[in-house]
Parts: C-alpha cells; sequence; structure tokens
C-alpha cells in the first residue's frame, strides 16, 4: 500500500468523457495536488514547461526526451515562475497563475500526490504508467454521449493533429488513416464517432500490457456516484470520508442542472443521472444510426445492446 500512495494518479479518457468531475472528485482527498491538463496544447508554461503542439499528443520512449524533463519536474512540483509572468496577458491568466503556484507550493511542502487530469494524455497512457510510475485511470463515456456533447457545443476536431504525428500513426493508428483524411470539418457527429473509436479501440489494446489500468464507465457513475467513487479510492490508496461523500453527492444531486450552461462548459455540478439521456433529445435518428455504425465494433468491448436503447 505504501507504494500505491506515492503513486501519481492519471485521470485520463476523451475529452467529454467525465475526467474533470472525476479528477475533482478525487483530488478532494487532501493528500493530491490536482493539477489540469498539461498536454492542452494551451497548457501553462508556469505549471508545464515543453512546448505541446498537437492536440492528443502521443509520448514514446523515441521522442519521450521532448517531454521527460518537463514531466519531471512537474511531479517535483518546480513551478516555473518567470515562464509564467512572461506569458501573462490577462487578468484570467493572473489568477491562473495563483490559483497553480498555491498548488505547486503546498504539493512540495506538504509532500502531496500529484494528481492529473488530462484527456489529452489518453494516447500516452501506457507511457505515464511505465516511465513515471502513474496508477491510470481511464474514463469511457457512450459515444452518443460523447457525440451529443460535441453536437451541443460544436466542437469540431482536426485529425491532422493525429496524422501528424508519425509515431502514433505507426504505433496505433494506421489502419484508420483513410478515415481520418476522409471526414468532413463540417460533420461534428462524424469526427465525434472516429475520435470515439480511435481512443477506445487504442485503449483496449493496450490493456493486455497493462492490466493495472483501471477503466470506468462514465454511466455508472453517474448512476451510483457514491459506490463508483468509494470503490475507485479504494484501489488508489485514497482516503473516502463522509466529507468527500457529501461533496460527491452534492456534486450529482438531482437538483443541480442537467447539462452546465455553454459558458461553463466545465461545470461539475450536475445532475448525474438526468444527464445521461440528453443525447436522446439531441441528437437525430440518422445521427444515432451513423454514430452506431462507426463505433459498433469498439463500443461492443464496453457497452452491451441494451444500452443502445
Amino acid at each position: 500500500m505504501e507504494d500505491l500512495e506515492l503513486s501519481p494518479i492519471l485521470v485520463t479518457g476523451a475529452h467529454r468523457s467525465g475526467t474533470t468531475w472525476i479528477g475533482k472528485m478525487l483530488a478532494l482527498d487532501p493528500s493530491t495536488a490536482y493539477i489540469s491538463e498539461p498536454l492542452n496544447v494551451w497548457h501553462r508554461p508556469g505549471v508545464f514547461r515543453a512546448p505541446v503542439k498537437h492536440w492528443y499528443q502521443y509520448i514514446s520512449d523515441e521522442n519521450e526526451s521532448e517531454f521527460l524533463p518537463a514531466f519531471n519536474e512537474l511531479l517535483e512540483f518546480e513551478y516555473h515562475l518567470w515562464k509564467e509572468i512572461r506569458s501573462i496577458r490577462s487578468l484570467k491568466d493572473f489568477l491562473r497563475m495563483g490559483r497553480d503556484f498555491r498548488i505547486f507550493y503546498y504539493g512540495l511542502e506538504e509532500g502531496r500526490r500529484a494528481l492529473l487530469k488530462d484527456p489529452f494524455a489518453v494516447f500516452s497512457a501506457a507511457w505515464f504508467a511505465r516511465k513515471l510510475n502513474f496508477k491510470v485511470v481511464i474514463s469511457v463515456r457512450h459515444p452518443l454521449g460523447f457525440a451529443s456533447s460535441l453536437k451541443r457545443l460544436n466542437w469540431s476536431f482536426d485529425f491532422q493533429d493525429l496524422l501528424d504525428q508519425p509515431l502514433l500513426m505507426r504505433d496505433h493508428l494506421e489502419a484508420y488513416r483513410s478515415q481520418m483524411g476522409s471526414v468532413k470539418s463540417d460533420n461534428v457527429i462524424g469526427q465525434a464517432a472516429l475520435l470515439w473509436k480511435l481512443i477506445y479501440n487504442t485503449v483496449h489494446s493496450s490493456l493486455s500490457l497493462n492490466p493495472d489500468f483501471i477503466i470506468v464507465r462514465h454511466e455508472d457513475f453517474s448512476r451510483d456516484p457514491v459506490n463508483g467513487f468509494r470503490n475507485l479510492y479504494a484501489s488508489l490508496g485514497l482516503d473516502y470520508t463522509h466529507h468527500v461523500e457529501k461533496i460527491i453527492l452534492d456534486s450529482s444531486s438531482s437538483e443541480n442542472p442537467m447539462e452546465p450552461s455553454r459558458k461553463k462548459v466545465h461545470d461539475i455540478r450536475l445532475d448525474s443521472r438526468a444527464s445521461m439521456d440528453n443525447w436522446k433529445k439531441r441528437l437525430t435518428e440518422d445521427e444515432i444510426k451513423r454514430v452506431r455504425e462507426m463505433t459498433w465494433e469498439t463500443s461492443q468491448l464496453f457497452y452491451t445492446e441494451a444500452e443502445w436503447a
């Protein structure tokens, strides 16, 4: 248990799959230090000094020299104050600097356990586990819920970010090259279905070599957040208390809205049960059919036939 309690934690999965909710609920344990998305191309340089050129950046033994020193510094809670100061362009940037500096300060002073929430690390999860001894939690959301969320926000995805990574293509995605090249830039539903398939097919294929990966389904936690998080806390060696449980219940209460406002797309206070069915109101029959056809082979690895109804 001692080694488990010292291991950093990575919460990953596709974006819009509940990684923020899961990460922040795990970070209720005061022994953790919550760090958000160092592999986001817009990450703050005070947190992570290495540049990130691509969404869903892939890291392996062959290109780790670009990222490993910066991650070692992050895990030592080395905050790059002057880099951050030079990058400040707004009051929001300044306030973020104060927040991040505080996280790193107490992480170092109190010997906290780094907890990274980063959906863009999902293709690199095996590297994080092997090279940096991370305990990896991967969140899966039903393809229809994922597509519905991206449709609501009109969030497109440029597959050139994946195509421009030769190591990622070689190791995981070469079989899908033609599909990535043919999906239309204005087809959010088609993009969502293809991206979901690429991510979770890669996740599943990595499990045989990484049996310690913890796979959690967003829908299971939405139905029963208390037992879901209690079990996850135990698996990660975290302290599940009455205070933690109360905040988890508050975050998923039926008194919360069914989905976040467009101005607060990362708000975690939702009616978790009700939000599971938002796709039924948002997706057309044709869109549901397209998502199902595109993801069916991979989705069967995580969801039953009944869970498409």
